[in-house]
């Protein structure tokens, strides 16, 4: 694919998108040939100057509004890399762009309901022109993602055979929740309401599996203690994100984990009485909600990026009785720091080093997998490692 650009970073005004397009400039400047895009030209050269960007790199102007303009932006790049969100208002008419143009395109999304209109109305359109579309390119879901399908990879290499039962447990998660998935919850809400249909999607963990169903998932919904670490467990927000993308992407990889897999994600609070106590707690509590959730278009301090990180351990169990474990880490906040570093390098993936994947409506790992991996440990400050 010949285009003026590898890369378009589309929302670079808003505050996750200066994240990208900081880190962009800071890790490859004018080494990549890359853009920064959004409404305003004037804004845009704003921010350039603000995050010292070099003032070689072009700036695009598009406004989701305006498909003429959206349209131009999408045929000067091999990759649109979108932070405008919430995506099920503002990115439905760029996926469509991207798979009818073979743009290939990277986003943030944690809305399975919209993604799920996606994967129906655009797979076959992007699989004939070759545009490779690759949702949940953030927190949600790329540790979780990727990191089962590393365990799992691990585990056919050792045993010869994948894990039947996963168990993805978040241990410390340091950092606050984005606006923007705020006002992506806030957005599903909304739809429910118009479209009621919407809540068999939400409801069932294989409703992006291609019409694949397996077998029934362990209960997320309420705190136990999980004698497979030892410690209390409680409901983890953003579980009927990732488990969703995690079976898409078994049934993408033709079901490498088995047909038989089940998979859930929960935090880790501890044992003990006390842990049973903050268990209680975070399954009682919301952290999208109050007057301390970010606003779209606003997020926390350098600093405060810099001192988050996020630890996740995955165990795999089989009938057999055998086990193996795995651990993610992120070096920044999960929701701002650590997430604009993942959707830059998945950007640069696709465009760098997926050169014989086909066109069509993809997760992380079967579209990048250890690709993607590598990118991420040697560039974005996350760690891939067996055992706790």
């Amino acid at each position: 694919m010949s285009r003026e650009f590898d890369v378009i970073v589309y929302g670079a005004s808003g505050f996750t998108g200066r994240l990208v397009a900081e880190y962009m400039g800071n890790n490859y400047g004018t080494s990549v040939n890359w853009a920064m895009a959004g409404r305003s030209e004037a804004k845009l050269a704003e921010v350039r100057e603000l995050i010292g960007v070099s003032a070689d790199i072009p700036l695009v102007t598009a406004d989701a509004a305006n498909e003429d303009s959206v349209r131009d932006m999408v045929k000067r790049a091999s990759c649109i890399c979108t932070t405008v969100g919430p995506y099920q208002l503002y990115g439905s008419e760029l996926v469509r762009l991207c798979a009818e143009e073979g743009t290939h395109y990277v986003d943030l999304s944690g809305e399975p309901g919209w993604m799920h209109e996606m994967i129906a109305a655009h797979d076959d359109t992007a699989r004939a022109s070759g545009a490779r579309i690759v949702h949940s390119c953030g927190f949600d879901s790329i540790p979780f993602d990727l990191g089962v399908y590393f365990l799992q990879k691990a585990s056919i290499d050792q045993t010869g055979a994948p894990m039947s039962r996963v168990r993805g447990r978040v241990r410390a998660m340091d950092g606050e929740f984005s606006g923007g998935t705020a006002a992506s919850l806030g957005a599903t809400m909304a739809a429910l309401k118009t479209n009621p249909g919407l809540l068999k999607v939400l409801a069932n963990p294989f409703s992006l599996a291609n019409g694949f169903q397996g077998p029934e998932q362990p209960s997320d919904a309420k705190p136990y203690e999980d004698e497979a670490i030892g410690s209390w467990v409680a409901p983890f927000i953003m579980a009927p994100i990732n488990t969703k993308n995690v079976h898409r992407s078994n049934a993408l990889l033709n079901h490498l984990y088995g047909e038989d897999f089940e998979y859930d994600e929960m935090m880790v609070t501890g044992p003990g009485e006390q842990g049973a106590a903050v268990a209680k707690m975070v399954a009682s509590s919301n952290p999208l909600e109050g007057d301390d959730v970010p606003q779209p278009g606003e997020g926390p301090s350098k600093e405060s990026r810099e001192a988050g990180h996020y630890d996740v351990l995955f165990v795999g169990t089989n009938a057999n009785g055998d086990r193996m474990e795995a651990t993610v880490t992120g070096d920044m906040d999960p929701g701002y720091g650590s997430t604009s570093k993942m959707i830059a390098e998945s950007a640069l993936c696709i465009v760098q080093d997926c050169e014989d994947l086909p066109g069509g409506v993809y997760t992380p790992a079967p579209a990048m997998g250890e690709k993607l991996i590598e990118r991420l440990v040697a560039n974005a400050g996350l760690t891939f490692d067996l055992g706790a």
